[in-house]
């Protein structure tokens, strides 16, 4: 169990800053892609690979990234993560040419990738389990949230005003910042001595599975979900998954211990995480959509009308860890799915010429706190009982599961909006596809919703055994 340190809550800021900037750094990229893809010369197809190399990268390694944290030093490991975060970031900023952007942008996933799981497992390690921790966690969600705020906020004016390339030199400074503070901040943790091995055959096979899933799920609106392509990939995806669990199975030092997996709560909180990641990036990328290519925002414009999910998931994810506290996770995972569901349901209703205040924000004033109550939940549902010789793993299988679970959402949504879109009124038939989108978050969150109330159910108390006649209940005396 880990111990109180003095330093604990300025060592959880320092780890808020480092989630902080990984989600305003993918956040601003997307409000940038356009003038990347103007400034680069990006083909109409080629520009998604910004994000996509990217998401490959970060989403492929999280366990890996994870189980290293583990083994070779949790605060050494993010200290390495944060320099190759500023060093890619400023390559990316430099990049000279479309495929140098692209290389850059599948180092900065890679330097996300041992981030990210690193300082959620330096939180777990850094606070007690119960209600100090969900209290942690929760401001760890909230960063999060105003990551995505400060992104809407900046991204507009600084790529419009300074250029693209801004939106990656930001990260430099601060990653120097925070490479200063760590030493000063985090006490260094691993697992014992006995647990160092790397399982390379586990994380070959893990890391593989991860990144041609990822692959797949993000190339399936193009290639079609039902086309060889796709249904082979997610074939390999499986049939590697399969291989990775009889590896594991095998080996005296897995990369995952499968006893994680076979816990209740902890595979429950994961689904609900992947459903919730799913719903969240499919609604908020057809919600773009939706507000540049039909009702005409600019970027500033509908990043400033928006402000209001984000900060709206920050005020949930503070409610929802007070709850948790008191109630449980799953009673406030099924509430801010709820939420989440209802609030996709009033923008599958979006008409052509619509309004932000009258069309968009009842949705959004009802997804943006169900999104970080549900996400808290799911999170602490996930990581409770996780020793600290497997928090990096844990964390990366929570952190994966989110980012995973978006990418399909998008690429869900994508698929269901170019489904149902074709007609000749170009405005009113993109519409019909967003509605239809929308409908399909909404679809997504009542999955997780099924997935909350039978996964999460609190454990039984156990029944006093009756004593027999006569014997003595013994005491122990304190001397």
């Amino acid at each position: 169990m880990p111990t109180a340190d003095s330093r604990r809550w300025y060592a959880l800021a320092l780890l808020c800053v480092a989630g902080f900037m990984v989600i305003l750094d993918a956040q601003i990229v997307v409000l940038a892609l356009p003038s990347i893809a103007d400034g680069l010369g990006f083909s109409a197809s080629g520009a998604q690979w910004v994000m996509s190399a990217y998401l490959l990268s970060f989403g492929g390694l999280l366990l890996l990234g994870g189980r290293t944290a583990d083994l070779l030093g949790r605060r050494r490991v993010f200290m390495t993560g944060m320099l190759l975060f500023g060093l890619s970031s400023l390559l990316c900023g430099f990049a000279w040419s479309a495929g140098a952007l692209v290389a850059a942008r599948t180092v900065q996933g890679v330097s996300a990738a041992v981030m990210a799981p690193t300082a959620l497992s330096i939180l777990l390690n850094t606070f007690d389990e119960g209600r100090e921790r969900n209290k942690a966690l929760a401001i760890w969600s909230g960063s999060g949230g105003f990551g995505a705020t400060a992104a809407l906020l900046i991204g507009g004016p600084l790529t419009e005003g300074l250029g693209w390339e801004w939106v990656f030199f930001l990260n430099v400074p601060v990653a120097l910042l925070l490479l200063v503070l760590s030493p000063l901040l985090l006490r260094e943790s691993r697992a014992e001595a006995r647990s160092l091995s790397y399982d390379p055959v586990g994380a070959l096979t893990a890391t593989a599975a991860l990144v041609v899933c990822v692959y797949a799920v993000v190339e399936a609106p193009g290639a079609g979900w039902l086309s060889v392509r796709t249904t082979g990939l997610l074939a390999a995806a499986v049939l590697i998954a399969v291989l990775f669990i009889r590896v594991e199975a095998r080996s005296a030092a897995p990369l995952v211990p499968l006893r994680l997996l076979r816990a209740r709560t902890v595979s429950g909180g994961n689904l609900v995480v992947f459903l919730l990641g799913a719903c969240a990036f499919g609604m908020s990328y057809t919600l773009s959509r939706y507000g540049q290519g039909v009702l005409g925002y600019s970027p500033l414009w509908f990043g400033l009308y928006n402000v209001v999910m984000p900060v709206g998931a920050v005020v949930g994810s503070y409610a929802g860890q007070a709850l948790v506290t008191r109630l449980g996770p799953r009673p406030v995972a099924v509430a801010g799915l709820a939420m989440v569901g209802a609030g996709s349901l009033l923008l599958a209703g979006v008409p052509v010429d619509g309004g932000f205040v009258r069309d968009l924000l009842p949705g959004l004033l009802l997804f943006g706190p169900g999104l970080g109550a549900c996400a808290v939940a799911g999170s602490i549902a996930a990581l409770t009982g996780v020793g600290e010789r497997e928090s990096g793993v844990a964390s990366g299988i929570n952190t994966a599961a989110f980012q995973i679970g978006g990418a399909f959402g998008v690429a869900v949504v994508t698929s269901v909006a170019l489904s149902h879109s074709g007609g000749p009124n170009r405005l009113a038939s993109l519409t019909e596809g967003y509605q239809a989108a929308f409908t399909a978050c909404a679809a997504l969150a009542t999955a997780g919703l099924a997935c909350a109330l039978v996964l999460l159910r609190a454990p039984r108390p156990r029944t006093p055994q009756p004593r027999p006649a006569g014997t003595v209940t013994r005491r122990r005396v304190r001397t």
